[in-house]
């Protein structure tokens, strides 16, 4: 699916972004600092946020002016919606469903309390006991005239009585859910006998009633298909990096007592092992082990396996990692920027660095801020994706920020490769990073002042006097 249209309300410095559309490829947030644009990201992130991900907190990010509703029970959290994001469908996703639903408009949206409600834009109409009453009103008046004359006076008996029996209670604006139709289709069985023999009409409504009343259960199993296929949102903030080198003993004491140190760091040291399929602490334990007694054959392959395990694990992860940065950095292929990334395990400590084209080792710190952003962010996306990274949503908070303008212009590039595999929504404040094609793919993110919030609109020019 692809997000063609987002909204964000009642969070932090939004009281209502306003309706806005997303491009196919890549759209672009431009406003000053200040303006909003990180918020933004973070409440679109929270429509199908990755699990290790927290969800919204009432207390943070409900906006700040209007906290009392929330206290007073003015403002209800299970009723108050943060982020809506509707979705078109691709030709994938109309391949699993049926015909009748393949123009419909996919609508997702979250509200306060975290929960995620959804509905289809577009599709038939859900089916009501109006819509069935008459149908089967008629059926019933012909199964009757079936009943031998001498049970005339036992109503209940009658096809009318028993169809009564079950519907005494329904209004007509009732929706036949699974429970309703299953008592309905269980009725229109018991009855078939009643059906008159050779009449092809009632036959045809007969037919005609079964299809109507399982036509709800068909539009529950599309939204179940299409949930299961809503991309994954990855943000990535500017702030997370990746560590060159990582104790891994001391990592792991930070996670069991839940004291991370610095989240920004850490957080980019957790994906990068949550890539590489390990936890700090098995990790840690694998560098402390001591080498088993020479004779004891079984200890020694057990140790042997899993530092082979480790060793296979951080090349793979090296491999990947490599041809990823390589396809997005290099603009310029006479230029081997990239070179070769490697990640190696030496006792408690996990390295990062780049072997250049001399055979050398450079720790990562060593190379450009933006070639460790770059790094940084393919860690984190390989992580929070994990192998669903084809079905993601990119979210870039002022990338590139870290280049000289020159190359954030050639970044520029990066963003569009990116954006061809995956679709990417990023923030910039930065002239550089926008095109002077690419006007028409800007939405301008301003806040006039803190009354009416963050404001999203596609006019180019700004009311914001910083803009």
């Amino acid at each position: 699916m692809r997000l063609t249209q987002a909204r964000v309300q009642n969070y932090r410095s939004i009281v209502d972004s306003g309706e806005f559309e997303i491009e196919e490829l890549k759209t672009i947030l431009v406003g000053p600092n200040e303006a909003g644009k990180t918020v933004l990201l973070k409440a679109l992130q929270q429509l199908n946020k990755p699990e290790d991900v927290e969800g919204f907190d009432v207390l943070r990010d409900y906006p700040r002016s209007k906290y009392n509703d929330i206290t007073t029970g003015k403002t209800d959290p299970k009723t108050t919606t943060v982020v809506t994001g509707y979705f078109e469908l691709e030709e994938e996703d109309k391949e699993l469903i049926p015909e009748l639903f393949h123009k419909c408009q996919y609508k997702l949206y979250r509200n306060l309390n975290n929960e995620a409600y959804h509905h289809l834009i577009g599709a038939p109409d859900k089916i009501t006991f109006g819509v069935l009453k008459t149908k089967f009103s008629r059926m019933t008046s012909h199964m009757d005239k079936q009943v031998e004359p001498a049970n005339d006076d036992e109503e209940s008996i009658k096809p009318s009585g028993s169809f009564k029996e079950i519907t005494m209670n329904w209004s007509d604006s009732k929706i036949i859910d699974n429970e309703s139709a299953k008592l309905l289709k269980d009725w229109l069985d018991t009855n078939y006998d009643f059906v008159e023999e050779g009449n092809e009409k009632e036959e045809a409504r007969h037919a005609e009633l079964l299809e109507l009343i399982q036509a709800n259960a068909k539009h529950d199993e599309v939204l179940k298909i299409l949930d299961k296929r809503t991309p994954v949102f990855i943000l990535f903030n500017n702030y997370f990096k990746v560590k060159p080198s990582i104790h891994l003993d001391h990592l792991a004491k930070r996670v069991e007592q839940n004291i991370l140190d610095d989240e920004y760091f850490d957080y980019g040291n957790l994906c990068l092992l949550k890539l590489l399929g390990f936890t700090p602490k098995e990790l840690a334990d694998l560098g402390n082990a001591q080498s088993p007694n020479i004779n004891d054959k079984d200890a020694l392959k057990i140790y042997k396996d899993n530092l082979d395990k480790r060793s296979y694990q951080l090349n793979a992860a090296s491999v990947r990692l490599t041809q990823e940065i390589c396809s997005a950095w290099m603009p310029d292929a006479k230029r081997a920027e990239a070179d070769k990334l490697k990640i190696t395990a030496d006792g408690q400590y996990l390295k990062v660095v780049v072997e250049d084209d001399l055979g050398v080792d450079i720790e990562l710190d060593q190379r450009s801020e933006g070639f460790q952003w770059l790094v940084s962010f393919f860690v984190v996306f390989f992580a929070e994706a994990m192998d669903k990274h084809e079905n993601a949503i990119l979210l870039l908070d002022e990338p590139g920020m870290s280049l000289h303008g020159l190359k954030q212009r050639e970044f520029r590039k990066t963003i569009s490769k990116l954006s061809k595999n995956n679709q990417t929504i990023f923030t910039t404040h930065s002239p550089f990073l926008v095109g002077p094609d690419e006007l028409d793919i800007v939405r301008v993110v301003e806040l006039k002042d803190r009354t009416t919030g963050t404001e999203v609109h596609t006019t180019i020019s700004s009311s914001d006097p910083a803009g």
